[in-house]
């Protein structure tokens, strides 16, 4: 308790400094500096508040202490009832606490990279593939934030066999990380004459945008290629070498980008994406090897996981990381995925502070 207190003090000392800091000429003149402070005290203000909440709260379970030696019945028992509701107030505190001081992944307020792909099930693997596309995007949507593709390979059935887009928001990789890993469908496909259930699987892959200065990526590792753009895009397209491919060669991680109006344009979102590709792998490779961390996380984030199964003859939607179901599939596939989003991020949460007290 003692070292939790001490730590919540340092970070009251160190939002109070900034608030000095912020308040110097050499600071205010610096706007990359004032923004950068700006917001680290922004990332403290919540524990500060909190912590503050807890520090009145105990004095306040203090001072009804002291009346219970007055000899006034009527006083000693609302001091009671005082007490009783105060140390109430701090265990929630406390929990709240606690769950503050977890520490953030620095990427969670990054946009987010999706690649969604038609997995088991063929026709039927890409038409599902499909509606994980449009369930994310109308849930982006709801939180006014911007769709940009990267690449779609649409299928004649429906659906797609790949489609990878950057969701741009604040706080959209903290919000989607959670979606990567293997979709599965239960549901009678319209190519179905008899009425049965087919299982399909399409896969989820999520990324945090990696600036350049934040992970250095090896030019010569690379192999990038233009080539024709496929598909609709308008005259131009097809007449010049628009889309660009890259294959990062230890890997094997591949990126191709044909959506953009130039070569230019398509070279830079290709190089992005694979930056952010190669970045996760690397992320999964140190984890893999610190595996406690692994181990304090409801998912592994492989995209081979079995995460969860949407049953549409029930109407059922159940994440098996969390034991979560909801028989509401139809409103999840409307984009309504605040309910089970909060759920994922307090099980990650709670699995984070039962591993730090492990």
């Amino acid at each position: 308790m003692s070292v939790m207190i001490e730590r919540l003090e340092g970070m009251v000392n160190r939002y109070h400094e900034i608030t000095e800091l912020m308040m110097t000429s050499e600071v205010v003149s610096d706007s990359k500096r004032l923004a950068q402070l700006g917001k680290e005290q922004a990332d403290l203000t919540q524990v500060v508040e909190t912590y503050t909440e807890y520090k009145k709260a105990v004095n306040d379970v203090e001072d009804a202490k002291a009346l219970l030696k007055e000899d006034d019945k009527e006083i000693k028992e609302m001091a009671q009832l005082e007490i009783n509701s105060g140390n109430e107030r701090i265990a929630e505190l406390l929990q709240r606490l606690e769950i503050l001081l977890i520490p953030k992944d620095p990427n969670d307020s990054h946009h987010a990279i999706m690649e969604i792909r038609g997995a088991a099930g063929g026709d039927e693997g890409n038409i599902f593939a499909g509606d994980l596309y449009r369930m994310y995007v109308k849930y982006a949507e709801s939180k006014g934030w911007k769709i940009e593709t990267i690449e779609m390979d649409a299928c004649e059935a429906g659906g797609f066999s790949l489609v990878s887009f950057m969701v741009k928001g604040d706080g959209a990789y903290g919000t989607f990380k959670f979606e990567s890993g293997s979709h599965r469908v239960q549901r009678v496909p319209k190519t179905e004459s008899q009425g049965r259930i087919h299982t399909s699987t399409a896969t989820v892959l999520v990324s945090p945008e990696i600036e350049p200065e934040d992970f250095d990526i090896d030019m010569n590792d690379l192999e990038i290629e233009t080539m024709r753009s496929s598909g609709a895009g308008g005259q131009h397209i097809n007449k010049t070498d628009s889309a660009v491919r890259i294959v990062h060669k230890p890997t094997g991680i591949v990126v191709k980008c044909q959506d953009g109006r130039s070569q230019h344009e398509n070279r830079l979102t290709a190089l992005m994406t694979i930056r952010s590709r190669v970045y996760e792998e690397h992320q999964r490779e140190l984890e893999a090897q610190a595996g406690a961390e692994r181990r304090s996380k409801i998912g592994s984030g492989d995209r081979s996981e079995k995460i969860r199964t949407y049953n549409y003859p029930q109407n059922r939607v159940t994440d098996h990381r969390i034991g979560y179901t909801v028989n509401q599939l139809d409103r999840i596939m409307e984009g309504r995925l605040d309910d089970l989003f909060t759920a994922l991020l307090s099980a990650d949460q709670q699995a984070k502070l039962a591993g730090a007290k492990e």
